[in-house]
């Protein structure tokens, strides 16, 4: 794009009257004039005609002169609308009030009748270059008007004047609009339209403000550029807006999908916050049916208690009670047995101590046959001692076979298992020491 701007502006460099011819048309220069008047009734007739002189140029009055009389008049009818200034013997003598003045003498005489209209003054300006040397035309408009009292427009007659007030307009907005359009590029001349608006206005009212003239407003109504120029750049904004459209089309597709997504996952942060929900419910539900669970089994608990240590008391005290029959019944049956164990003891006695008495007589008659008996015993044990070693072969004979008849009978009766210390001492018993 560059390129072709500079292609573009080359072009124009060498071409400046094609280009000329091609830029649309302006408006015209304003002009700003004094104009000499016969009657002074007809000054607001006169301040509203606006001619067009040999340059095209627009001439606005601002400023008229009434003609001097040869004789007096008998009457002057002074305007009421603009300011009128008056002069003696040509000295200025300030304002004129308004009205019908009689005997009007001629060394009286209205100088100048000063318009207080708010004046819309035009400043084309032709071929300004910018600082990419491309001519550019800019119209500028600006109003003002002179006063806001009659001392201003007596210093704005005296002083200035309606044709250096308009030469020094001319040149100043002339000066202004190079200045400023020189200083940017082609780009940026549309730019800057209201930055140079309120400093030509500072400007120009610093200059024109001594002279009872106020610069109301200033504006640029139009900046135009070669037709090749402003053909490019249309087509250059065009495609600029173009590609805006594209990425506004492209940002809003983006944002659509991106609502989409943010939906889908608004959705699926819902569903699952609706499941967390439904969970943390049936978890609540679960813990209620737990609590009451564990209240139902704690009161049946209590209830179970209650009853267990209901019957326990009961069946405390009924044991309590049937101890205290059965200790009761117990001490009668103690008392009467031991009554009858009484009378049983006195009886064993008595018939113990008979027992004993025969026993004694009895165990005296044993004693004395014992005696005898132990007598012969010994008689006999000493004779088995001595016949002893030739009895233990047929004792140790006897022995066997009364084993053999025990072991007989054992396995008669089944397969017998004996284990421990009691089978032990069985066998033991079974078999002689001998064989141990």
């Amino acid at each position: 794009m560059k390129n072709a701007g500079s292609s573009t502006i080359n072009a124009i460099m060498k071409n400046k009257v094609i280009n000329h011819l091609s830029v649309p048309k302006q408006k015209q220069h304003s002009k700003l004039v004094q104009r000499p008047i016969g009657n002074p009734v007809r000054a607001d007739r006169e301040f509203a005609k606006v001619n067009t002189d040999s340059n095209g140029q627009i001439e606005i009055p601002i400023v008229l002169v009434p003609k001097t009389p040869f004789a007096f008049h008998l009457y002057l009818n002074v305007p009421s609308g603009p300011f009128v200034l008056w002069q003696k013997w040509h000295k200025d003598m300030g304002q004129l009030s308004p009205g019908v003045i009689w005997i009007w003498p001629s060394w009286y005489r209205i100088s100048h009748i000063v318009t207080r209209a708010t004046i819309t003054y035009n400043a084309p300006s032709r071929n300004c270059p910018t600082a990419d040397h491309v001519m550019v035309n800019v119209d500028l408009s600006l109003t003002f008007r002179i006063g806001p009292d009659a001392d201003a427009a007596r210093n704005f007659v005296y002083r200035l004047g309606a044709h250096r007030f308009d030469e020094l307009l001319s040149a100043e907005v002339e000066e202004s609009i190079r200045g400023l359009v020189y200083g940017v590029t082609h780009d940026r001349v549309n730019d800057l339209r209201e930055e140079f608006a309120m400093g030509m206005l500072a400007t120009l009212n610093s200059k024109v403000k001594p002279y009872g003239v106020e610069i109301r407003n200033v504006k640029i109504t139009d900046v135009t550029l070669p037709k090749v120029l402003q053909e490019r750049l249309e087509r250059t904004t065009a495609f600029k807006t173009k590609m805006g459209e594209l990425e506004k089309t492209f940002e809003n597709r983006v944002r659509v999908l991106e609502d989409e997504a943010t939906k889908e996952l608004e959705t699926i942060r819902k569903s699952n916050s609706r499941k967390i929900q439904e969970i943390e419910a049936e978890r609540k539900r679960y813990e209620i049916e737990r609590k009451e669970m564990e209240e139902r089994a704690t009161g049946e608990a209590r209830v179970e208690k209650v009853n267990a240590l209901s019957e326990a008391e009961v069946a405390l005290k009924k044991a309590k009670g049937e101890e205290n029959v059965a200790k009761v019944k117990a001490q009668q049956n103690a008392e009467a047995l031991l009554k009858k164990t009484q009378i049983e003891c006195q009886k064993m006695k008595m018939v113990a101590n008979q027992k004993s008495n025969v026993m004694i007589k009895e165990s005296e008659a044993a004693l004395k046959v014992s005696e005898s008996k132990a007598k012969s015993m010994v008689a006999r044990a000493q004779a088995e001692a001595e016949g002893a070693e030739a009895l233990a072969e047929k004792r140790r004979y006897e022995l066997e076979w009364a084993r053999l008849d025990v072991l007989k009978k054992i396995a008669k009766t089944g397969r017998k298992f004996i284990t421990g210390s009691k089978g032990e001492q069985i066998l033991n018993d079974l078999v002689p020491s001998s064989r141990k």
